[in-house]
């Protein structure tokens, strides 16, 4: 059995140590509760959307700095949340790491990256291809990140096909009108469409123009 807490937070774009320091409070949190998994949105640690600042080397640099310190602190609980990793290519990815016992215990990189409306993220990430499942506490989980879920057919299917029992789906997706009931339902109908269940955490919170309405949830294989 995995307890999953679902860590609706309000990150603040740029504000490294702040995040940090929510994410540890929260994991805190989460662990007092019972929780064997805590789930936190897309990009927590550098707060979304980063934008300009991720052509920053130091700002990317310091982003996987405040990650492995917070990795360091996290002990008999598990971790997924959201940062900007790079490769020795300096490429960088759109992250989820999944950490315990004191370090990153593994990375899936965002394979749908989404570039319309207020969406950019072309210009910045590159595309991963890394499977993204990983097993906790006898749990095989699926990880994806945002517009990896809305895409008919991309990478939550492979990752039910290859035997993920839960399906977590970390976010940053802003309001627009109608938006909370659209996600319901494109949710409802991924977890049928799969017979998985599928955890959901967004983010709250208003960042320059965009606002995040939060609305994490968790969803049965019978859609409900």
């Amino acid at each position: 059995m995995l307890n999953i807490a679902l860590a609706q937070i309000n990150p603040t774009v740029g504000d490294l140590v702040g995040n940090t320091r929510k994410i540890l409070d929260f994991t805190a949190q989460a662990q007092k509760a019972g929780a064997g998994l805590v789930v936190f949105p897309e990009l927590a640690i550098c707060g979304y959307p980063p934008e300009d600042l991720l052509l920053k080397k130091h700002f990317v640099a310091d982003n996987i700095k405040a990650l492995d310190a917070l990795a360091k602190k996290v002990h008999g609980i598990n971790v997924i949340v959201g940062f900007v990793d790079s490769d020795a290519g300096a490429r960088i990815y759109n992250a989820a790491a999944i950490i315990s016992e004191g370090k990153v215990q593994n990375v899936y990189y965002k394979q749908e990256l989404p570039n319309y409306g207020v969406f950019d993220e072309k210009r910045y990430f590159s595309v991963g291809n890394n499977p993204g499942v990983v097993t906790i506490n006898d749990v095989k989980i699926g990880i994806n990140i945002c517009e990896d879920i809305w895409v008919d057919d991309a990478v939550y299917r492979a990752q039910a096909k290859e035997g993920a029992q839960v399906l977590i789906n970390i976010s940053s997706s802003p309001y627009h009108a109608g938006k909370i009931k659209e996600r319901q339902k494109l949710l409802l109908r991924r977890a049928c469409e799969t017979q998985k269940y599928l955890v959901y955490v967004n983010a709250v919170g208003g960042q320059d123009e965009l606002v995040f309405d939060g609305g994490s949830m968790a969803v049965f294989p019978s859609g409900v």
